[in-house]
């Protein structure tokens, strides 16, 4: 008896809920800058909505996006839930998802009348950082500027059939004790980066891999100082 053939990989497309968090500024009467947050691996929505919040100008809105997959990470306190938007198990998958998520909530909230979707802008931290600067690269026109802080670029920077010339502003920060990532790592993301998109600014701080109070300082400046 012969054996049977395995039909591997087949899939069905469903449906899930991507879940964010919303703040409106009190005085909204018209489109205003929209500032996404994006965090970083076994974070929250909450805990990026507490630094978006350290940095947005007056007027702004800010939504904070929560990854898909959750996934229980130890800590002091026993083990909490932290979510990750993707490992290296199929990324394009994920990388799409994290896509979409934006799209859409971009296109949402821009028809809702909340935002201006000519001043989007994207902030992410950590893992964030390289799918947003792929975000930014298929979608030129859809932010009008990204930072990243203390995370990666996407390793087919140069490579990718799917990227785009982008003109926006970038800002990109990262420290020099940082546990993930060395310092001749970062020295080379930030060259990539700088001649990939040319209205690059990168800067290096005393710190790990954290967000300080002397980064958020140069992201208040950054995100004043609008085009």
């Amino acid at each position: 008896m012969s054996e049977a053939e395995i039909q591997r990989d087949q899939h069905i497309t469903a449906e899930i809920k991507l879940y964010y968090d919303l703040l409106l500024p009190q005085d909204l009467s018209g489109p205003a800058p929209l500032l996404i947050a994006v965090h970083g691996y076994g974070a929250h929505k909450r805990y990026m909505m507490r630094e978006a919040r350290q940095i947005a100008p007056e007027g702004f809105i800010i939504a904070s996006v929560e990854a898909p997959h959750q996934h229980f990470r130890k800590t002091d306190d026993g083990y909490r839930v932290g979510f990750g938007w993707l490992t290296d198990h199929r990324p394009e998958d994920s990388v799409a998802l994290h896509h979409r998520f934006l799209l859409d909530l971009i296109d949402r909230l821009s028809e809702e009348g909340a935002a201006d979707p000519s001043k989007v802008y994207l902030y992410g931290f950590s893992q964030a950082c390289a799918l947003n600067f792929r975000f930014a690269l298929t979608y030129p026109d859809a932010v009008r500027a990204v930072i990243g802080v203390c995370g990666g670029i996407p390793g087919d920077l140069e490579a990718s059939p799917l990227y785009k010339p982008y003109d926006g502003r970038v800002l990109y920060l990262y420290g020099d004790d940082d546990e993930w990532y060395t310092n001749e790592q970062f020295a080379d993301y930030a060259e990539r980066l700088g001649k990939r998109i040319p209205n690059t600014t990168s800067r290096q701080y005393h710190a790990g891999h954290e967000i300080t109070e002397e980064m958020r300082a140069d992201l208040r400046e950054f995100l004043a100082a609008k085009p």
